[in-house]
């Protein structure tokens, strides 16, 4: 069983800010992009559902960040689950380069989602969808995720 999703990224020049290195803003993006293949890849289902009533909310997320990512580098994210609890997911991701170099941990993040039904007056909570519950599990009994 896999312990984490991997998203594998190289770094563009639009990426980078004047000094040459990748503007933070950036780490938090590369997070929703590393989340929305691992739907796109293991959960299908909800990415059709997210046409119609299925939000997945973002409810907080956060980067700390090591060392500097430049243009062309080659950066690896491995997304893993931290827990479930109830509608709410929450994953961490380790930022990589891989390229050049050996390997180093340039960023460890995070990100909490919470699943969401919109009705005609607001959204509210909303079970996982039960293909994306199934993706989850497998991350979940390999990293020891906890579930509630």
């Amino acid at each position: 069983m896999p312990e984490h999703y991997v998203y594998r990224h190289r770094v563009t020049f639009d990426e980078t800010n004047l000094v040459g290195n990748v503007y933070f803003a950036h780490f938090l993006h590369w997070q929703g992009h590393c989340r929305e293949y691992f739907l796109a890849d293991h959960a299908p289902a909800a990415v059709v559902a997210l046409a119609g009533d299925l939000a997945l909310v973002t409810v907080d997320c956060a980067a700390d960040f090591f060392a500097e990512a430049h243009a062309l580098d080659r950066i690896e994210l491995r997304m893993s689950l931290e827990r479930i609890d109830g509608h709410r997911i929450a994953m961490s991701f380790d930022y990589l380069r891989t390229d050049p170099g050996p390997a180093e941990l340039l960023a460890r993040g995070r990100q909490t989602v919470a699943c969401m039904r919109r009705s005609a007056a607001e959204l509210e909570p909303a079970p996982i969808p039960e293909q994306l519950r199934r993706a989850l599990d497998l991350y979940a009994a390999a990293a020891g995720g906890s579930r509630s």
